[in-house]
């Protein structure tokens, strides 16, 4: 097991802290990672794509899953897959596909961890009908403060507090995940123009469950009557008679023929008047209506990992990504925030509004029905700490939340607001981790 000493960020490249990094090749070296701990606790790490400090632990130690990486089984008659937890999930893709089986949840970046995906219980753009990640684990397994090794499953408490608990219940080490069967490695893509935000959400509504897969992309620097345009994306899994015949020879292959996503040198900050012009750009490059465009899984569902690094978009002082949630009936706050936003004339980029389904069992998992919009503000834009806890105090207000996976700035006192289950989750850490061996730099600002 290699141990050094390093800097630390999250992928918003902010707050940077020191921690003693552990890298375990197995299990048994995960343990003694834990048990050497020091005064400071320990928090597991993926592959470092929370953007802001979930994954830190200032002057403590963090252990550095991405060792952890096998895949055990894959049962290609049940579509069920045992893996440890340093698996990304593009490794998952690339090894399921060919055999007819996807993940049934997948953010918007495919190169995270399967411990991360739980830990964050993340959700896609099809949320709405499939849930977030964690409603398809079928099983974990999780290394636990006095050093055991616990097989957790659904339905418990351990487990919904395990399930978007940003590893301070423990590090998890493995976990069988139930996927679900495609018939293609395309999907089939209708795209659409919305001329304001009220259109855009309209649009969003009425693609019901026909396609699972649902996003607007969000001009959020548009102004007057182009407030909240967007470019609206509804997609599923392309069925094999709507493939080229080429293609229906193998119909699985990850290589397709299709043109691939373009591989961009992304500049150094982009600008607001810049950013005006590129968003300008794409609205108009959008047909009003086009259905049926097929598209390789990952230029669908993961664009941005065709660039070589983006967060380069946002300037070299790094970035804050907001996520919030509203239920509905609270459309009007949505408003609010998008009007504000423009009315600064914030360089708010890759903003997506998206529906929510059903909440899951974790306690303190995001989603919840209703809408959530996200978007990146530079880390340097004079006046973002008052505006963003501005934007807190009208979420929190509206019965809504904050991501915490993404956060790292929100005010403690809001923070049991937005997420009614805290009190339960301190209880159960309290019972299962008394002296507060799993800690993070999120954990210690929050009181989680």
């Amino acid at each position: 097991m290699s141990v050094d000493t390093v800097s630390l960020t999250g992928w918003g490249r902010t707050a940077p802290t020191t921690a003693v990094r552990f890298r375990p090749a197995t299990y048994e070296e995960a343990v003694v990672a834990v048990r050497g701990r020091g005064p400071r606790g320990v928090v597991a790490r993926g592959l470092g794509r929370a953007h802001g400090d979930a994954a830190q632990n200032a002057g403590g130690s963090v252990v550095d899953m991405t060792a952890l990486d096998r895949i055990r089984s894959l049962d290609p008659a049940t579509g069920t897959v045992v893996c440890d937890a340093g698996v990304s999930l593009h490794r998952l893709i690339e090894t399921a596909l060919p055999l007819g089986w996807f993940l049934p949840v997948t953010p918007a970046t495919r190169r995270i961890t399967v411990g991360g995906a739980i830990g964050s219980d993340v959700h896609g753009r099809n949320h709405r009908t499939a849930g977030s990640f964690s409603r398809h684990v079928r099983a974990l397994e999780l290394l636990t403060a006095d050093g055991e090794v616990r097989t957790v499953l659904p339905g418990t408490d351990l487990f919904d507090a395990t399930a978007g608990g940003l590893g301070l219940t423990g590090v998890i080490l493995s976990a069988t995940l139930a996927l679900r069967p495609v018939g293609t490695s395309l999907m089939r893509v209708d795209t659409v123009r919305a001329a304001d935000l009220d259109e855009a959400m309209a649009r969003l509504v009425t693609s019901g469950d026909a396609a699972p897969y649902a996003t607007a992309r969000i001009d959020l620097l548009a102004r007057g009557r182009a407030t909240g345009r967007a470019v609206v994306t509804r997609g599923e899994h392309a069925p094999l008679d709507a493939l080229p015949a080429r293609a229906r020879r193998t119909p699985l292959d990850l290589r397709t023929g299709l043109r691939p996503a373009a591989h961009a040198l992304v500049p150094e900050g982009l600008g607001r008047t810049a950013g005006t012009l590129l968003n300008g750009l794409r609205h108009r490059a959008a047909l009003p209506s086009r259905t049926g465009d097929l598209r390789s899984v990952s230029a669908f569902l993961h664009p941005l990992d065709a660039l070589p690094d983006w967060r380069r978009l946002h300037g070299a002082g790094g970035f804050v990504q907001y996520q919030f949630a509203l239920g509905y009936g609270h459309e009007e706050t949505l408003h609010r925030v998008v009007r504000r936003l423009v009315r600064r004339r914030c360089p708010a980029f890759h903003g997506t509004l998206e529906r929510l389904g059903d909440a899951g069992p974790g306690w303190l998992s995001f989603p919840a029905p209703g809408w959530t919009l996200s978007f990146g503000l530079p880390a340097g834009l004079p006046g973002l700490g008052r505006l963003l806890d501005d934007l807190d105090d009208e979420v929190a207000a509206a019965g809504g939340r904050v991501f915490l996976a993404r956060d790292a700035r929100l005010r403690p006192e809001l923070t049991e607001a937005m997420y009614p289950r805290l009190p339960e989750f301190r209880a159960l850490r309290r019972e299962l981790d008394p002296s507060g061996a799993f800690t993070s730099d999120l954990s210690r600002r929050l009181a989680l």
